[in-house]
């Protein structure tokens, strides 16, 4: 019996949402697989002699956390829901002449709800969170407008720390951050099948450290993208396979230089097995900076309980 095992703890779902093809939900937006290579000439691509990574690379990343769910009693008596969320983005610094470093980290706390007229929560020493109102929402508004608020909370560090040359990669797709010039999405996890069967093969056949040639997709969001794959990741046919993006208004001539240049710098980024759980995709620096993340956002526990007690003080 022939089997792969999954390199990630399954505590952590699965590194591929499909089978051992490759995702088994087929995309609906539409594909231009000739970007850089004739359809009929696809092939595992390696970095070309020359290409280097860049000196200055910045991976930036964000968590987030409902630390309590409210129904808040609005202006004309009609009570609407509310999140309590904690949020904070950071950036890594890898720098060949000195090493790693995390930087330009922010904390937020902030009260999303449908109520017209909140006020800024104080829950004590442990945390306030700033009112912000999204109309008519309902949880899943509320919990997209906190994805929202911290996608922008990692632009703006991310801005913040640019300089000429860098490299800037950021943990996810691109969405609205594909203004950031030099900019790459990270996708770790492969939920849709964007390459017709015939050019599935070629995924299947990269090594360590190689590309697919890049490729567009139009749809809800159009980005140019190829896929690589990591070292470390076992012999199963997509293991250690990661999707790269750049945005849709680069120059297709540009788009196949960053391609290059990922190869020449996310492998050497990528996690082992036996020190992180989704490993070779949870890529170091990240892991590293999630970690000091969650540490900054406080105890979830502690929050929930200062937001209860402070609930019950205006019921008093």
């Amino acid at each position: 019996m022939k089997f792969h095992v999954d390199a990630w703890d399954p505590g952590f779902g699965a590194s591929l949402d499909g089978a051992e093809r490759g995702p088994a939900e087929a995309s609906s937006a539409k594909l231009d697989p000739e970007i850089e290579l004739p359809a009929a000439d696809w092939r595992p691509l390696e970095t070309p002699p020359g290409v280097r990574a860049p000196d200055v690379v910045l991976l930036v990343d964000g968590v987030r956390r409902t630390d309590a769910r409210l129904w808040i009693e609005d202006h004309d008596g009609v009570t609407r829901p509310g999140l309590a969320s904690s949020y904070a983005a950071g950036v890594v610094r890898c720098e060949r002449s000195t090493g790693a470093s995390v930087t330009g980290v922010k904390v937020e706390r902030t009260l999303f709800t449908a109520a017209e007229q909140p006020s800024d929560v104080d829950a004590g020493q442990a945390a306030r969170y700033r009112a912000e109102t999204v109309l008519n929402a309902d949880e899943k508004d509320l919990s997209n407008r906190l994805q929202g608020a911290l996608t922008e909370l990692e632009i703006e560090v991310s801005r913040q720390l640019r300089s000429d040359g860098d490299l800037l990669i950021v943990d996810g797709p691109l969405r609205s951050r594909d203004a950031l010039p030099r900019t790459l999405g990270y996708i770790k996890t492969q939920q849709k099948q964007y390459l017709p069967d015939r050019l599935i093969s070629v995924v299947a056949a990269l090594q360590p450290a190689q590309r697919t040639p890049v490729f567009r997709i139009t749809g809800v969001y159009e980005r140019l993208t190829w896929y690589l794959r990591l070292p470390h990741g076992g012999s199963s046919p997509w293991a250690g396979i990661v999707r790269v993006e750049c945005s849709a208004e680069v120059p297709e001539h540009q788009a196949v230089a960053l391609a290059e240049l990922s190869t020449a710098t996310i492998p050497r980024f990528a996690s082992l097995p036996y020190k992180d759980p989704r490993a070779p995709q949870n890529l170091v620096p990240i892991a590293g900076l999630e970690k000091k993340l969650r540490h900054l956002l406080g105890d979830g526990k502690l929050l929930h309980r200062s937001l209860a007690l402070a609930a019950q003080r205006t019921t008093a």
